[in-house]
């Protein structure tokens, strides 16, 4: 009987802001114990850049908002308060779904006016989180994707990726530009565990960075962020780094943990609990703002910048702060900032 309460028409007791995204309905199952899916019928798939971004990219596709990984840091939070959700537990639980997206997408590829410019996945949320298990939209994607030819990234943590390998490599095959990259962002275990608690492993992650090498992609990791602290030790960084060159990556990068709009509360919130003997360093490294102090950047390029040119993994944009943009509106949810990480 737990499919009863999934039928049209049902009161779902949705929140307020999911009806201007398009709700059809909420799903809670048992297999996804205590996360709610709020299944969306999107109006739009791809979202545009602006043209004063500094991306490497125009165009964006997120079919989800929210993600089950949970990680503490994560930039994204603040998107679900358009939603009328919170950035904290809600954006962790309570995970919006565009059933629709491949459909639409196919439609806004097969345009006259669309120019085959690159698209990106993975800039808000992770696009192999757990519920692709469930909707497994990205299949759909990829061949819309590949079939209109026109070139993509994809950025995850999520092994789940391994389900598509060899779609991504038939396209890849085709002649399309297809790039992977994954985030590595903690090896220790138990810390992991506390600060990235639903997200697969770093053996599992790692071990997906040998399945792309090995299927003959040049594999992108993004070591980052590194947490000021936790994971910015010397034996920390020089193991991270020395794991994702023996995982067969060919280039990485890595840049240190930013704290921007409601991400900042529920991570220092966070610190407060498990470490409070950090708080009043974390008050004098993020005195700016957002971003840790020039004097702490620069600490980290020294030690990092080595490391990277020592395993051959350095490329133009290893290090530093990832760039930041502001993505076009997208029809589900109002005007957000995003950022590649």
């Amino acid at each position: 009987m737990r499919w009863q309460s999934q039928t049209l028409g049902v009161d779902d007791g949705a929140f307020p802001g999911l009806d201007r995204a398009g709700l059809v309905r909420s799903v809670r199952t048992p297999e996804f114990d205590g996360i709610t899916f709020h299944e969306v019928l999107c109006k739009s798939a791809l979202n545009k850049m602006p043209e004063s971004s500094a991306m490497p990219f125009r165009w964006t596709i997120n079919p989800m908002r929210g993600c089950s990984h949970a990680c503490r840091y994560c930039f994204a939070r603040g998107s679900h308060e358009y939603l009328e959700l919170d950035a904290g537990r809600d954006f962790d639980s309570q995970i919006v779904v565009k059933t629709n997206v491949v459909e639409v997408l196919r439609r806004e590829l097969a345009r006259p006016s669309w120019k085959r410019e690159t698209v990106a996945l993975g800039t808000n949320t992770d696009p192999y989180q757990r519920a692709e298990g469930r909707y497994a939209l990205m299949p759909g994607i990829i061949s819309a994707l590949g079939e209109s030819g026109t070139p993509f990234s994809i950025l995850t943590k999520g092994p789940l990726l391994r389900r598509d390998l060899s779609l991504l490599t038939d396209v890849a095959a085709s002649g399309v530009g297809v790039s992977v990259a994954v985030s590595i962002a903690i090896l220790d275990v138990a810390l992991h565990r506390r600060i990235e608690p639903g997200t697969p492993t770093p053996a599992a992650r790692l071990a997906l960075v040998r399945s792309l090498a090995d299927a003959g992609f040049d594999v992108h990791v993004m070591i980052a962020p590194i947490i000021p602290l936790l994971t910015d030790s010397d034996a920390h960084l020089e193991a991270i780094i020395a794991e994702v060159a023996a995982a067969g990556a060919s280039t990485a990068m890595a840049f240190a943990m930013h704290l921007r709009g409601p991400t900042r509360g529920w991570f220092l919130n966070w610190l407060a609990a498990e470490e409070p003997k950090l708080v009043p360093r974390y008050r004098e490294l993020y005195v700016r703002g957002g971003y840790v102090t020039p004097a702490y950047r620069d600490w980290l390029r020294t030690k990092v910048t080595p490391l990277l040119d020592h395993h051959g993994l350095r490329s133009s944009r290893s290090i530093g702060p990832p760039p930041a943009a502001v993505e076009a509106p997208d029809p589900t949810v109002a005007p957000q900032l995003t950022l590649f990480g």
